[in-house]
């Protein structure tokens, strides 16, 4: 069980949480230029931690979006290590 969840699953998982995290960070960026309704910084914070960190760090230098802000940084490592950590815990 432990192989299928770190072979398959895991990073199937990431790859769809990313998606969506870099679709989110691309549509508030669009909306920011155009001065509307904004997405949550909230919400861009917690699908980077609930396993879109690979989309927050795609996100954030393709749209140049929330490049200024030290919190993102932080939570995309945070976020980053902490997923990693999991899925090299399932390798062993």
């Amino acid at each position: 069980m432990k192989e299928l969840l770190s072979s398959y699953i895991l990073p199937g998982f990431f790859g769809i949480m990313g998606l969506v995290t870099f679709v989110l960070y691309g549509v508030d960026k669009y909306k920011a230029v155009r001065h509307k309704w904004r997405i949550p910084e909230k919400v861009l914070l917690g699908f980077s931690l609930c396993g879109g960190f690979i989309g927050s760090w795609i996100g954030m230098f393709v749209f140049r979006h929330k490049i200024r802000h030290l919190k993102f940084y932080i939570v995309s490592v945070i976020s980053t290590l902490l997923w990693l950590m999991l899925w090299g815990w399932l390798q062993m």
